[in-house]
């Protein structure tokens, strides 16, 4: 079992045990858009221990990043290749996740023309409120039949469950 597995079972064991008791858990990356929605509720539960990047071509323009991983991590290594997040995600402060930039939707002065976060996920892998670990989109851009629910959680303030993963498309500089 390789360390992401056993990030992923103790949250799966988190999930269960708050569904067992009824309790709401604060979903918690970076931390940096905790006044962004209501107030937190429950105990909180960390998922920066799901970081890195899972896969990254730079000539398909598509990365596929686990949640936890710091935002300034997944830009520095698409800049090694010239490329960048075309939805210039905001900065609240230092320590911004990628799983929190999907979760909260905001995206920056670029969407006018480049598009929201929204329109550049492509796949997500997340982990709903019964423990289940659910995979919805892919890596390519014409791959949902179907109502497509990795672009729902783009905004969704982790209502719909704890994003794990997500696919994103990227573009040249």
């Amino acid at each position: 079992m390789d360390q992401r597995d056993a990030v992923l079972l103790r949250l799966i064991d988190r999930i269960e045990d708050a569904r067992s008791h009824r309790a709401p858990v604060d979903i918690r990356g970076g931390g940096t858009k905790a006044f962004y929605g209501g107030p937190p509720q429950g105990e909180p539960l960390d998922v920066t221990g799901l970081s890195g990047i899972s896969c990254y071509e730079p000539t398909e323009l598509v990365v596929t990043v686990r949640a936890g991983t710091l935002l300034s991590e997944l830009e520095a290594a698409l800049m090694e290749q010239g490329q960048c997040l075309p939805f210039e995600p905001p900065r609240f402060a230092p320590g911004g996740t990628v799983g929190g930039m999907v979760a909260a939707g905001l995206s920056g002065p670029a969407r006018a023309n480049a598009g929201t976060v929204r329109d550049h996920v492509l796949g997500v892998t997340l982990l709903n409120g019964r423990g289940e670990v659910l995979t919805f989109g892919g890596q390519v851009a014409k791959n949902v039949a179907g109502y497509d629910v990795s672009r729902l959680m783009a905004g969704s303030l982790g209502i719909l469950g704890v994003i794990c993963e997500v696919s994103l498309k990227v573009l040249p500089i």
